[in-house]
């Protein structure tokens, strides 16, 4: 919207004159806004389809990389190649409405105005200003809101329309922050060519600040998606290090679990085999009516002590948790249910034993799972008679020297020798390829897993980018071709071609400069709220916020790259031509 509207109003600062010149010439209001509207209609209708085809064929693209995730997370299948004509329309309705939002106001103020004159360029640097201190006044506001309500959001729905609300308000704050910084400079500048530099900068503040709040808000975007992809990743690296504790995990068929099991029991290379129980079930809270699904797991009592990575629990946990009533919930299912430490769950399975009901000792995090979750141990589990065979093993294992009998130099295989032990495992146990799994593998496929989903994000946030910078290359392009004859007066006063270039080229640097310093405070404002309110509500994921440094770098270089490209190319046609072509500019 911010682009569409930049670039609409450069358009038609341009054909200000013709259009003054149409309306004196008899022309009605009417018809001018009709020809207005009907080429904003084709030109709407023209770029849609054209990114209506271009999505299908990006979508193509990006599918194999989310499908898999989808289908395991929530049993979704995308079927590639399929889409409606409905969407085209949709998309041409929604360009259409952008486009008018953006648009119109500019439309009516060009068809109204004075045909004795064009409008004068005080009142509308007056006019700017007071918009400017108006929109910094409203973004205020819009974060005082969202900081108040914010506390009190309980669901991510609400907690993702105060954050539309907060990124409504970044850009809002940049025209007045920008007026602030450039004014803060004049004071230490030398009086000549610097000082006159700095003035003209915030000349420029108003033409240029669409463009600039554009690429505001895609470099926060920016940042803050990066916040939370490279936080996701860090913080899924450390938990599937403290989840995943052995050499191999298997899965065998029913039939053949005990068969497994003991073999693996008698195999010498053996230093630890845990196991792993799981059935459907249904608890409730004290009071309530409704059940809820859950899967209740129980492992060996080494495997829950070094595998839970609890997020909060009981003062004493382990000494009170084998022997007593107790369950740890994952952090989704606490979260989605709003469950606390202390609180009584009845257990279907649990009914006909004396063991109902059970207290929540430790709420773990579950980062991955979308299901709910409890853990017993195993001793309640038996208790309730619940069944005997796991439902998968994990063991680890270490050398075995041939003669020696002590522990002493007994070490853990390497990768290449788990490679080769996991090989001969699934030949003499009689497994597919798909029933064994080395450590190192399944952390490596989840990783996988993560990049490709997060793949997705990445590329549109890129687009995004992308979008931002073609606006801010034409609003520098169209603000370079405006200032044709003022920079030619400079030239024909002594200032030279080269200094002009410089001068003008750190105008737009110093803005551009200014705006990515804000970026990095508000990017980090939205990357909070993606943490710690949107993800942590919508999933039940506690996600430690961790800075990229060098994501924000490489998002700040394509701004200042893009500023360079968008400056110095006109800036370079607008010098080489003719002084008396350049000054012509003020009396055409």
């Amino acid at each position: 919207l911010f682009i569409a509207y930049n670039g609409v109003r450069y358009s038609l600062m341009k054909r200000q004159r013709l259009l003054i010149q149409l309306l004196q010439q008899g022309l009605a209001r009417r018809e001018v806004m009709l020809a207005l509207l009907g080429e904003l209609l084709l030109l709407v209708v023209l770029g849609s389809l054209m990114g209506f085809i271009l999505g299908l064929q990006l979508s193509h693209w990006l599918q194999p990389m989310v499908a898999m995730t989808l289908e395991q997370l929530y049993g979704a299948h995308l079927l590639p190649g399929i889409w409606q004509w409905r969407w085209l329309a949709e998309a041409i309705a929604l360009t259409l409405v952008a486009a008018l939002a953006a648009c119109l106001p500019l439309y009516f103020d060009l068809t109204r105005q004075s045909l004795a004159q064009g409008a004068n360029r005080y009142q509308q640097t007056q006019a700017h200003n007071k918009t400017h201190g108006r929109q910094f006044i409203l973004a205020c506001g819009l974060l005082s809101l969202a900081a108040i309500l914010m506390p009190f959001s309980q669901s991510y729905n609400t907690s993702l329309v105060l954050l539309g609300m907060v990124a409504v308000a970044i850009p809002l704050l940049l025209p007045q922050v920008l007026h602030w910084g450039v004014n803060l400079l004049l004071p230490l500048t030398r009086p000549g060519l610097n000082q006159y530099l700095l003035a003209e900068t915030r000349e420029l503040i108003a033409p240029l600040s669409l463009a600039m709040m554009a690429i505001l808000l895609a470099l926060s975007a920016n940042v803050s998606m990066n916040t939370l992809v490279g936080s996701f990743e860090q913080t899924l690296r450390s938990w599937l290090e403290t989840r995943l504790h052995a050499d191999l995990y298997l899965r065998p068929s029913a039939n053949h679990m005990a068969e497994v099991r003991d073999k693996l029991r008698q195999d010498p290379r053996l230093s630890g085999l845990y196991q792993q129980w799981q059935v459907e079930a249904e608890v409730s809270t004290q009071g309530a009516v409704q059940t809820i699904p859950v899967n209740l797991i129980s492992r060996d009592d080494a495997s829950i002590q070094h595998t839970s990575t609890l997020k909060e629990s009981l003062p004493a946990l382990w000494q009170t948790y084998f022997d007593g009533h107790y369950v740890l919930v994952s952090e989704p299912m606490a979260i989605k249910y709003q469950l606390q430490l202390g609180d009584s769950l009845a257990l279907n399975v649990l009914d006909k034993t004396a063991n109902n009901p059970v207290v929540i000792a430790g709420i773990y995090y579950d980062h991955g799972n979308t299901r709910n979750e409890l853990i017993i141990s195993h001793k309640l589990w038996r208790q309730a008679q619940l069944p005997v065979l796991p439902i998968s093993l994990a063991a680890s294992f270490h050398s075995v020297e041939p003669g020696v009998q002590t522990t002493a130099t007994q070490r853990k295989l390497s990768e290449a020798e788990l490679d080769e032990l996991q090989g001969q495992l699934a030949v003499t146990l009689g497994l597919a390829q798909a029933q064994i799994y080395s450590q190192a593998k399944i952390k490596a496929q989840a990783i996988a897993m993560f990049k490709r989903t997060f793949s997705i994000t990445l590329v549109l946030n890129s687009l995004t980018l992308l979008v931002a910078a073609i606006g801010l290359f034409s609003a520098c392009l169209m603000l370079t071709q405006s200032r044709q004859a003022p920079l030619a007066r400079l030239y024909s006063l002594g200032v030279s071609r080269s200094k002009l270039r410089t001068m003008v080229f750190s105008q737009m640097l110093l803005v551009v400069v200014i705006t990515c310093l804000m970026a990095m405070p508000t990017g980090a404002l939205l990357g909070y709220l993606l943490i710690d309110k949107i993800t942590l509500q919508a999933f039940g994921w506690t996600i430690k916020m961790i800075w990229d440094w060098f994501a924000y770098g490489k998002a700040i270089l394509i701004a200042l790259v893009t500023c360079t490209l968008a400056v110095l190319l006109p800036l370079y046609w607008q010098t080489r031509r003719p002084l008396i072509a350049s000054l012509q500019q003020e009396t055409l």
